[in-house]
């Protein structure tokens, strides 16, 4: 828990299983300070690797457990967010529930057997609900709930370039290879690809993917930094997920300029929308056409149009949101 003599705002029980999680829970504690909150973060410690989703949710929901009632004995807060469904299953006390997807959306089958009833009464006795999109809520068991939708907001790097200056034709980001549809791209972009294209793998150890082809390059586990520095640079961001629950790396890469060539998925896919409106021919089942497409026929107001698309995901637009409504709702 990061330290306070008084009595906090707001505890946020921050998962943080996955570092995008981490970065996701550090910006909305930042956006709540501003918004005039004092907010302290009890962070789950760690957890090990284990076999099945079922085990690992009952891992870092009992750490998450763990944190919150160590932060809350200790702190006194005038309320909790959970961020995750995850982190609320085995709450000590009540709270509002942040999240981008549902057990009932991800979890399927044995792989969700105690989390999703667990989850429909966790998200019945919540306060209030902090869904990151509409289509989260609406899926979600209590779609018809209180709830302020508050999107992961985006923001273009300093490092994107115009297209003439782009020097990398693809990117992809797979930390986890089978979610992101990796074995999908890569097949893609052997079938597309030209002898001097090259596609950059972010995001993956290298020794997970021992032969990844002709004009792969996997640049690993990258800064953020150093990661939005190479999107800048690539013309297009490559992608075959059947599931995506909201798609950060997608509106990041729509933020620095990239082309977005992408399969149909479902849940709560929130670039998928901006991605048909900006070129319908970058969606869908045929991706090594649509990467063709994209290298050979780009729209010329394509970056210029998704920044337009954008401005509901920007600082300003969810800092807003926070100020204006979260807070209050919260605190009440």
């Amino acid at each position: 828990m990061e330290g306070n003599v008084s009595a906090p705002d707001l505890l946020l029980v921050s998962l943080g299983s996955t570092a995008g999680l981490q970065a996701s829970d550090e910006a909305f504690a930042a956006l709540l300070r501003s918004g005039g909150a004092t907010v302290e973060i009890a962070r789950a410690a760690p957890q090990r690797q284990v076999r099945t989703l079922a085990l690992t949710d009952l891992l870092w929901a009992r750490a998450s457990a763990a944190a919150a009632r160590s932060s809350i004995a200790a702190a006194k807060p005038r309320a909790i967010v959970y961020s995750t469904t995850t982190a609320a299953l085995l709450w000590p006390q009540p709270g509002a529930i942040r999240f981008d997807a549902s057990s009932a959306e991800n979890r399927s089958g044995p792989d969700g057997i105690w989390q999703r009833p667990l989850e429909r009464r966790r998200l019945a006795e919540a306060p209030l609900l902090i869904p990151t999109s509409a289509a989260a809520l609406a899926a979600s068991p209590a779609a018809g709930a209180e709830a302020v939708v508050v999107p992961i907001p985006v923001a273009a790097s300093c490092a994107a370039r115009p297209p003439a200056g782009r020097d990398i034709a693809a990117i992809t980001y797979a930390s986890d290879p089978q979610k992101k549809g990796l074995d999908r791209v890569l097949a893609a972009w052997q079938r597309a690809r030209r002898d001097d294209e090259r596609l950059l793998v972010a995001g993956l150890d290298p020794s997970r993917l021992a032969s990844p082809g002709p004009g792969v390059e996997l640049v690993g586990k990258l800064e953020p930094e150093r990661y939005r520095d190479l999107l800048g640079r690539s013309k297009l961001f490559l992608c075959a997920p059947l599931r995506e629950d909201y798609g950060i790396a997608q509106l990041e890469a729509l933020a620095d300029g990239c082309q977005l060539v992408t399969s149909e998925a479902a849940g709560g896919y929130e670039a998928l929308a901006l991605a048909r409106e900006l070129d319908r021919r970058l969606v869908g089942g045929d991706l090594s056409g649509a990467i063709r497409t994209a290298l050979d026929d780009p729209r010329p107001d394509y970056a210029a149009r998704a920044g337009e698309l954008l401005e509901p995901y920007s600082f300003a637009a969810v800092q807003e949101i926070i100020s204006d409504h979260l807070i209050a709702r919260l605190l009440k």
